[in-house]
């Protein structure tokens, strides 16, 4: 499903992403970790094709991040933790039928899908009207949906849960993990451990801009002799959070 061979990329004298190799199987939640500044969300942006490596590479479903750019965004789904970037005077429905659109989805596909998602989002209430005036959790769940219209094969998710509350957050644990019960595969980047614990198959830990560890949860508990996955993180790290 992805292949990451030798991932490079500097902007001038900072290496944010350096010498990164990993592979994701189909069907696989992918936890990609590390503090900010590390390198990870670099990483997603490279493999969602909004930046090119200074060297390596990655490929999604055999089609090069690089060389076929178009193909890949064919089959990946982006959501980036932050600001949603909805249009303020375009209804929920209409942001998220706005991508399908531009995903060249037919008109019926979007009405049906758009009815499903807010129905999975919880988002039926306002899914209406205008987002100009949503909370920051009502813009992530639209946000949410917008990046996944066109039912990809691949998500690229980085916070995705940001500014949720518990009961979304929920919502958005069920719909990643049935996600996966369908064979799509998630990366998946988070601060919040017991999600990460909840959600991946495997994780991968980066630290300025190096891969220092990748395993399963339990083998990465059994390899440290520490079931507390959050002290592994912070160890492995060094306790420091680079900005």
């Amino acid at each position: 499903m992805l292949k990451v061979q030798n991932l490079t990329k500097d902007f001038g004298k900072v290496i944010a992403v350096d010498n990164v190799s990993f592979e994701v199987k189909k069907g696989e939640i992918f936890g990609l970790l590390g503090e900010n500044g590390a390198g990870k969300t670099t990483t997603l942006r490279i493999l969602a094709t909004m930046l090119k490596p200074t060297s390596g590479t990655a490929e999604i479903l055999g089609f090069d991040v690089v060389k076929n750019p178009e193909k890949v965004r064919l089959h990946i789904g982006i959501l980036f933790g932050g600001e949603a970037g909805l249009y303020d005077r375009l209804t929920a429905a209409e942001n998220i039928a706005y991508f399908g659109e531009l995903n060249d989805m037919g008109k019926d596909e979007i009405n049906e899908r758009v009815k499903f998602l807010a129905k999975t989002f919880g988002m039926e209430e306002y899914i209406d009207r205008r987002a100009g005036k949503f909370s920051k959790g009502m813009k992530q769940k639209v946000a949410f949906a917008r990046s996944i219209i066109h039912n990809p094969d691949l998500m690229l998710l980085d916070e995705p849960t940001s500014g949720l509350d518990v009961s979304a957050i929920r919502d958005v644990h069920d719909f990643i993990l049935n996600c996966k019960n369908q064979g799509k595969t998630v990366i998946f980047s988070s601060h919040t451990m017991s999600e990460v614990e909840k959600l991946c198959d495997r994780v991968c830990i980066i630290h300025k801009g190096k891969l220092i560890d990748i395993a399963t949860i339990d083998d990465l508990k059994k390899k440290h002799g520490d079931d507390d996955l959050e002290e592994i993180f912070v160890r492995l790290v060094g306790g420091k959070n680079e900005a």
